[in-house]
Parts: C-alpha cells; structure tokens; sequence
C-alpha cells in the first residue's frame, strides 16, 4: 500500500513538473514571437530615414510628411521597447500611414520612382510588410496555443505556479483590416 501511495504522490509530481515546464515553454515562444514582431518593425523603422531621404531631394518643400514619419518613427521604437501588443499595433498603424504619405508624395516624381534607389527601398520596404505580416501571425499563433493551454483543464490548475497568464492578440488598430493601396 505504502508503494502505491509513493507511486501515486510520484507520478503527480512528475506531471506538475511536467505542466510548470510546458507553461513556461509555450509562455518563452510567445514572448520571443512578439520580439519577432518587434525585430521587423524596427528594421521598417531603420529603413524609413533612407527612404525619407531619398524622396527629400526631390520634394523639399514637404516638410510635414517627413515630420510626421519622424515621429511615427519614434513611436515604434518606444512601443517597441516597452510597449504592449495594442500599442505596437498601433504605432505600426501610424507608421504605415506615414509611409503611404510619403509614397503619395513620390508618386508626383517620376523621376524619382525611376531611381535605382528609390526602387531597390521600395522592394526592401515590401519584403519587410511580408515579414512583419508573418511576424504577426506567427506571433497570434503562439498566443492561440499559449491561451488554449492556459484556460483547459489540467493546465490551469499550473498558471499560477509558473507564472503564466493569458495573453493579448495581436490586433490590427480600427480600419487596418485591409491594406492601403497606393499606384505608381
């Protein structure tokens, strides 16, 4: 009898242990998939002073364009350090409506949009949208996993030891459902 009681307190020892480590695991590959997130939009971020300054020399006389990719610039640096997946969400939204503009305003330069510069941006610009949009998926789906688990039986009796929580979606803001089209 005493064996079977050992054995019994073993196995449940075993299996807490077990959940602790499963929690904690699917938790770190959320956490390192919104780093993922962030990793793309700050090489977005990077790309955009290149960009701005290769339409500046032909549209000078736009100034409030570049202001505010300036400054939707630094609002995805901070939103990227300490920032929570709404207002990074946000901040990318901003960013992207800053982008659109700038475009707008290459699009009055033909010129310019046959720079092998201006050319070899926008090709970087779009390659990086793709991986920002796979960061956010990849990123959703670790939350959907982490959340299913978190909420389900065995593995919620085990949050609170590990330390683990639900966590937030990854939310395009109002009216960034659908991308923004811009013509060239």
């Amino acid at each position: 009898m005493l064996w079977i009681i050992v054995a019994i307190v073993a196995a449940l020892v075993l299996f807490a242990v077990y959940a602790f480590n499963k929690l904690r695991r699917v938790d770190i590959g959320a956490q390192e998939a919104l780093g993922g997130i962030d990793v793309q939009l700050t090489r977005r971020a990077d790309l955009i002073p290149n960009l701005v300054s290769t339409v500046k020399g032909y549209a000078q006389h736009e100034k409030g364009v570049f202001e505010a990719v300036t400054e939707a610039r630094a609002g995805v640096a901070a939103a990227a350090k300490s920032g929570s997946p709404a207002d990074k969400a946000a901040a990318d939204a901003k960013l992207s409506k800053a982008i659109i503009d700038v475009m707008a305003v290459a699009e009055a330069y033909p010129e310019l949009q046959a720079s092998a510069n201006f050319q070899s941006l926008q090709a970087e610009l779009a390659e990086t949208e793709n991986k920002i949009s796979f960061a956010r998926q990849f990123y959703n789906d670790a939350v959907a996993k982490l959340n299913g688990l978190v909420k389900t039986i065995p593995w919620l009796f085990f949050t609170g030891i590990a330390g683990v929580s639900a966590r937030e979606f990854y939310d395009a803001p109002e009216g960034q459902a659908t991308a923004p089209t811009v013509t060239f």
